[in-house]
């Protein structure tokens, strides 16, 4: 029996295997990034990420997002304090999103100062604030002018 003189390739739509990572150039470049707590599995917040945020994220073990509003790496609890300790990283079927299970530490993951920053929930009367704020958004970031 005489060998193959090629190795077979996936097909076109094949789903990325389990080596490959996020595909960035799906998104333009960034792709979103959703951070869920490790023990509960409650969704905390959804972010985006790019090669640099993502590759930083690996490297430390803590969560660095892309500020589309500010158009830089944020590492998050640079303000606050509130960073977030990456537990597991997942890609998603096709590659174009982040779920990252991490260790919440000071509790909120808000800007707001709410643990989650899903805190509104959706009701005919319209929108329901869920939970109350585990701390003062001003004393935390001082007072933006604006």
């Amino acid at each position: 029996m005489s060998e193959p003189t090629s190795r077979p390739t996936a097909p076109e739509n094949a789903a990325p295997s389990a080596g490959e990572g996020p595909d960035f150039d799906k998104g333009g470049g960034i792709l979103p990034a959703i951070a869920q707590d490790a023990q509960t599995g409650e969704v905390l917040m959804l972010a985006f990420m790019n090669a640099e945020s993502y590759a930083e994220t690996l490297a430390t073990g803590r969560a660095v997002y892309f500020s589309r509003s500010r158009n830089r790496l944020w590492r998050k609890g640079e303000e606050s304090g509130n960073v977030q300790l990456v537990r597991e990283v997942r890609i998603d079927c096709d590659g174009d999103a982040i779920l990252l299970k991490v260790e919440q530490v000071g509790g909120a993951a808000c800007h707001t100062g709410h643990r989650s920053c899903f805190y509104r929930r959706v009701t005919k009367e319209g929108l329901e604030v869920v939970g109350t704020p585990l701390f003062d958004p001003a004393q935390v970031y001082g007072k933006k002018s604006g």
